[in-house]
């Protein structure tokens, strides 16, 4: 059951970034064009996010366990450190130079689209390096 609702959400996800644009590296490019033609649609689309997320957290997290779940998985730190960092550089450079994060990379792979698939395996091969790296690579299996 557990699969086939983080199935159905994912689709859902995928659907409403299609729906807004979100998965067109055009429409990130153009919100991060500050000085040329600025498209504040991408701001709209995350305010819509954070104010669904900050309304629901609260009532989601007086629950004893997820609806469709044994327990809940919040990060345990609050600390900035060196891989936080480097980690949001990394994350920004490749959302600007990209024009895509990972949740729009997956979806755009519906497309077709040959760049988004070597986008996708360059993330995909970045996430690997990065575990392999840190000694995480097997830790979550």
């Amino acid at each position: 059951m557990f699969n086939i609702i983080s199935l159905i959400s994912g689709l859902l996800f995928g659907f409403g970034l299609a729906l807004s644009g979100m998965v067109s590296p055009g429409k990130v490019i153009g919100f991060l064009d500050f000085t040329g033609n600025w498209d504040p649609s991408l701001a709209f689309v995350m305010g819509g996010g954070v104010l669904v997320t900050v309304i629901s957290f609260r009532y989601i997290l007086k629950r004893p366990t997820p609806v469709f779940g044994r327990e809940f998985k919040l990060p345990t730190r609050n600390d900035i450190d060196k891989h936080l960092i480097s980690g949001a550089v990394l994350f920004g450079l490749g959302w600007g130079l990209g024009g895509l994060c990972p949740g729009p990379a997956l979806s755009s792979l519906a497309y077709g689209n040959p760049k988004i698939f070597v986008f996708v395996g360059a993330m995909v091969a970045g996430i690997v390096i990065a575990k392999i790296l840190t000694g995480t690579f097997r830790k979550e299996a």
